[in-house]
């Protein structure tokens, strides 16, 4: 303790009264105090390493008090009944916290003071709430638990889904978890701050023997997503009792909830033995230290509450003819991801599922506006409770002019295939619409009558320049029935007397994502959209990310954008209630093995089959995402698991091995060249070069 005391020595009394007021010890609860050790070993301890500074840093000086016993340490204010270091109160009797609680109670208002605090008013004077207290800490607990019912049922309820073992998996191999930072438009996406090894919580102790629940201080060992691998304070190297936990659920608290709550804090049974005063112990090691920000759990219920609400009316795709939309309602909201009902299922089993943040949703009356076709729905009656969801809701695009040198009908690009993720091919511009909207085709592959064509806004990162691929090292897929191989862009465009899109119409800001290759996360199968599954960063093409799902070969794989509403980190599908789909050849809970890929089952979709490779939108009937087999034997009784569908086999002898000359300076480009505006280098950064085609 003689630490402590110089630091009480060296700080303005002012910032010690400061630093007693955050109590984070007040609720400690000293049931350790029989055991038998000495605690010299305290005396040795490290320093607490540096940890970034935008969280709520532990301060205390070292006066710990004991256990409160009504006399000695601890005191309760008779006017609000708030209990806190007696030291601490006013006048010599310490009957009250403050000035302003004296005043009151001689101006007889302590029965509206009692009336305020039922009603949830928050009290003048920040306290500790330790035990069992006298009627006045009574009735204001019972004031606070009332609002805090009120709270829980206005939020989304966090209900956990168990299956796959996120924390053995990645321990077995050492992965690493794509960070929250990186996703935008899940909860704490944008709140997410500088949570990182070696903040600390309180957490509830498993390592007890005693009936009541109690609580003791973790450390974070090790982020992935939501995910965090905890160390309970005093184990220092011993990992033998660490565990994964979701930093989202109520049960993790930033230090200091326990005192302000009336928790005890109890160390575990494997170390009481270590240390005879554990108070003294956790001055130590806390002080300096970082923990969670002291809203954090309010912010999480906050960030869980999603606008769109079921039977709200919303334009989405056809899933069975990619060119049109269709009237759909919203029929249930998990986690931000929408399951619409198209309006004209009898029995609700058309669906499509989506973010709401997805560009494939709108609002009433955006096919018209635009002029895009849309399939009139026959539903005439409206069910009771529908209402057009409201425009702010939906995805902003950015606006466009549309004037001047724009693209025009017939025009070639390079272009995600809707149909078949896993490739970039040769497309057209089949229609220009309104707002900055097009219709794209894929070149070889297209319906007669053009019910494959996809809409794609101007500023999409999902539509590239010509020679895009070849650039950064990107199979291209040529034609179906083009002969010329190895196919050159060239040769291409003076065959079918086209030309290339301007390479200045497209999108070419890269944001600086945070993602890496390696890196774990959640994403869903676009081309079975009900799904998310385990699933890994393989490449990174400036901000055009290649998804693979881990246990299945790579002809599945999806392109990706970087900003994609369809990826999650770890931990969301637990977080929101979503059933996550482990690697295939898996059992939920098995140490992930090497897997022998193999081939995937052609699945059935409810959509027009257009050739073997191409595909159309599945919309499964099940109402809800499906339970994955919890046991081999299981899934042998019941069928084949749903993996994530084919996306397709690419044929390596298409690669295009077109010469370009890359030039540092820009120039007037004709017909046949463009310039590209990102380097062929796979990093965050974007570059500025240039590239002619030539004959």
């Amino acid at each position: 303790m003689e630490d402590t005391r110089d630091l009480a020595e060296h700080t303005p009394r002012s910032e010690r009264k400061r630093r007693d007021s955050f109590g984070m010890f007040d609720g400690y609860d000293s049931c350790s105090e029989d055991s038998s050790s000495s605690s010299s070993s305290e005396d040795s301890e490290e320093e607490v390493p540096s940890i970034p500074a935008s969280l709520p840093i532990i301060k205390n000086n070292g006066q710990v008090y004991t256990y409160p016993d009504g006399k000695a340490g601890m005191a309760t204010c008779e006017m609000c009944g708030m209990v806190g270091v007696r030291d601490a109160f006013y006048s010599k009797t310490k009957r009250f916290c403050s000035v302003s609680c004296s005043r009151s109670y001689s101006s007889n208002s302590k029965k509206a003071s009692i009336l305020a605090r039922l009603q949830g008013k928050p009290p003048t004077k920040k306290a500790k709430v330790l035990q069992k207290q006298p009627l006045m800490a009574k009735l204001a607990a019972y004031a606070q638990y009332q609002a805090n019912q009120q709270n829980q049922a206005k939020s989304k309820t966090v209900v956990p889904v168990e299956g796959f073992d996120w924390g053995r998996y990645i321990c077995s191999s050492n992965l690493v978890g794509a960070p929250v930072s990186c996703f935008k438009h899940v909860p704490m996406g944008t709140n997410w701050g500088d949570i990182a090894e070696g903040v600390r919580v309180e957490v509830p102790n498993s390592d007890c023997t005693l009936q009541t629940k109690v609580y003791w201080i973790a450390g974070i060992i090790k982020l992935a997503g939501f995910k965090a691998l905890l160390r309970y304070e005093g184990f220092d190297n011993d990992a033998s009792r660490d565990f994964w936990c979701n930093l989202c659920i109520p049960e993790i608290h930033p230090v200091g909830w326990c005192a302000s709550s009336g928790k005890p804090l109890v160390p575990p049974k494997s170390i009481q033995h270590k240390y005879t005063n554990w108070k003294a112990f956790l001055v130590k090691r806390l002080t300096g230290a970082k923990t969670l920000p002291p809203d954090f759990t309010a912010k999480v219920q906050e960030s869980m509450q999603y606008p769109f609400k079921k039977l709200m009316r919303v334009e989405v795709v056809d899933k069975t003819h990619l060119c049109r939309t269709r009237v759909a309602l919203v029929e249930q909201v998990i986690g931000g991801r929408l399951r619409l009902v198209y309006e004209e299922s009898e029995d609700g089993t058309d669906d499509f599922w989506c973010h709401m943040y997805s560009p494939l949703i709108h609002g009433i009356g955006w096919s018209r506006s635009i002029g895009h076709r849309f399939k009139r729905s026959d539903v005439s009656k409206k069910l009771e409770g529908q209402a057009d969801a409201p425009a702010q809701l939906f995805l902003k695009v950015k606006d466009v002019d549309q004037s001047g040198d724009w693209f025009k009908d017939g025009m070639k690009l390079e272009a995600i295939d809707p149909l078949n993720l896993s490739a970039i091919c040769v497309a057209t511009v089949r229609k220009v619409l309104a707002d900055g909207y097009l219709m794209i085709g894929i070149d070889g592959s297209e319906a007669a009558d053009g019910s494959d064509w996809f809409c794609y806004h101007a500023t999409s990162p999902s539509i590239f320049p010509a020679g895009f691929c070849e650039i950064n090292n990107i199979e291209l897929t040529p034609p179906r029935g083009y002969t010329k191989l190895p196919f050159k862009w060239f040769d291409y465009l003076r065959d079918t007397g086209s030309i290339a899109a301007p390479v200045r119409l497209f999108n070419k800001e890269v944001p600086n994502h945070g993602f890496r290759p390696g890196m774990k996360l959640e994403a869903v199968d676009l081309m079975e959209p009900r799904l998310v599954c385990v699933a890994t960063v393989t490449r990174i093409v400036h901000r055009l990310l290649r998804i693979h799902f881990d246990g299945w070969e790579d002809e599945y794989d999806q392109w990706v954008d970087c900003e994609s509403p369809d990826l999650y980190p770890v931990g969301w599908c637990q977080l929101t209630g979503y059933q996550l789909q482990p690697p295939a050849a898996q059992s939920p809970r098995e140490i992930p093995t090497p897997v022998t890929k193999q081939k995937k089952k052609s699945q059935q979709y409810k959509g027009q089959k257009k050739s073997t490779v191409r595909r159309s939108f599945s919309g499964d009937e099940e109402l809800t995402p499906p339970l994955y087999p919890s046991h081999p034997a299981h899934a042998a009784a019941t069928g084949p698991t749903q993996p994530p569908t084919t996306s397709g086999e690419l044929n390596p002898s298409l690669k295009s091995v077109a010469s370009l000359q890359l030039k540092e300076e820009a120039q007037e480009v004709d017909e046949f060249s463009f310039s590209q505006g990102v380097s062929d280098q796979e990093s965050n950064g974007s570059g500025s070069y240039y590239i002619k085609q030539e004959p």
